[in-house]
């Protein structure tokens, strides 16, 4: 069989997965691959063909951390914000550190501007990784 049909056979594989992820990066690979099946159609050897692909998936993944952004709030973390809070036992409780109940699991939250006298209900501000900030104001 010829290279060029196995290189466009990847590429349209992965461009079909990619249909079922959605992330696009799938996409850039199966265009590369579809780049280097040209080549492979044109005659060229293997390294070329794999500089080809190499080159365009390389384009491809700057094209699209410059369109679709670099942030890394995903949009699950943005709905977390204004959630309730329950102080479960304090860490430190000089330093506002506790450990929180929320989503049914036992989080680490920092506690920022003032205490409720005697309120265990904060509010989620920001979400750090597995760390939450909360406040006693709701944002």
């Amino acid at each position: 069989m010829d290279m060029s049909l196995w290189w466009a056979i990847a590429g349209i594989l992965l461009i079909i997965v990619e249909m079922l992820t959605g992330t696009f990066y799938l996409m850039v690979l199966g265009i590369a691959a579809l780049g280097a099946a040209a080549a492979a159609w044109a005659g060229y050897s293997f390294w070329v063909q794999a500089v080809v692909t190499a080159a365009l998936a390389v384009v491809g993944v700057i094209l699209i951390k410059r369109y679709r952004g670099t942030g890394t709030r995903s949009t699950t973390q943005s709905l977390d914000i204004g959630q309730p809070v329950t102080v479960e036992s304090w860490i430190s409780e000089a330093d506002g550190i506790a450990r929180v109940s929320y989503r049914n699991a036992q989080w680490e939250a920092h506690i920022v501007g003032e205490r409720a006298p005697g309120g265990k209900l904060f509010y989620i501000r920001a979400v750090d990784g597995n760390t939450l900030t909360v406040s006693a104001q709701r944002p």
